[in-house]
């Protein structure tokens, strides 16, 4: 007999009590491909690190990284990156309890503080594009321009993907996929403030000097 079916169940939690009664662990067993992903993203980053650091010394008569890099600025979005990193860590913590209310408000925050963010780089690139520092002009820029906005690609496919995840527990709840959609969530919200914090540092701190 079950040890839990004696016991009251809250309803929210029933899912994940049924997955550590079984003979194996199915969300663990699908994130580790999920793993596998991230370390091919992370060598497409590390490419794409290697060719600024032979770029950033290119200018051809342009604009260097001292001349358009904001430490401030960026450190600003740094603190509204791990922010919504930190509330979408919160929202974990509701998903273990079996809170639903709690996982959705969490799920909005950490998406609207993304917004924030990528409107902060909005208005950062629109400023160069229209000041004509695109990436056509050098290929420091070139480098610059890519390395940053793949990062903003890949935040908006995240927000994307959150946005769904919203829908997907208010219709859904606490069902198997949309755990398992969760917890991947969580590793690729929190890939991207680790590239963030990489960009922050070679990018825009060092870049300064």
């Amino acid at each position: 007999m079950n040890s839990h079916s004696a016991e009251t169940v809250n309803p929210g939690t029933a899912v994940l009590w049924d997955y550590e009664d079984q003979g194996h662990d199915p969300i663990s067993t699908r994130t580790l491909g999920f793993w596998l992903y991230m370390l091919s993203d992370a060598m497409i980053f590390a490419a794409l690190f290697a060719a600024y650091a032979v770029y950033v010394h290119n200018p051809a008569g342009g604009p260097g990284a001292p001349d358009i890099v904001h430490p401030i600025y960026a450190m600003w979005e740094t603190i509204v990156v791990f922010s919504s990193v930190f509330v979408y860590g919160l929202g974990m913590v509701a998903l273990k309890r079996g809170n639903r209310a709690g996982l959705i408000n969490a799920l909005i925050v950490a998406f609207l503080l993304g917004l924030v963010f990528l409107g902060m780089e909005y208005k950062e690139f629109a400023s160069l594009y229209f000041a004509g520092d695109n990436m056509q002009r050098s290929g420091f820029l070139s480098a610059y321009w890519t390395i940053v906005l793949t990062h903003g690609l890949h935040m908006v496919f995240g927000l994307l993907w959150m946005f769904i995840m919203i829908l997907q527990v208010i219709r859904e709840g606490f069902t198997q996929n949309v755990v398992y959609r969760l917890l991947n969530l969580r590793l690729f919200w929190h890939f991207q403030a680790v590239i963030w914090v990489c960009v922050f540092t070679f990018v825009y701190l060092k870049g300064a000097f």
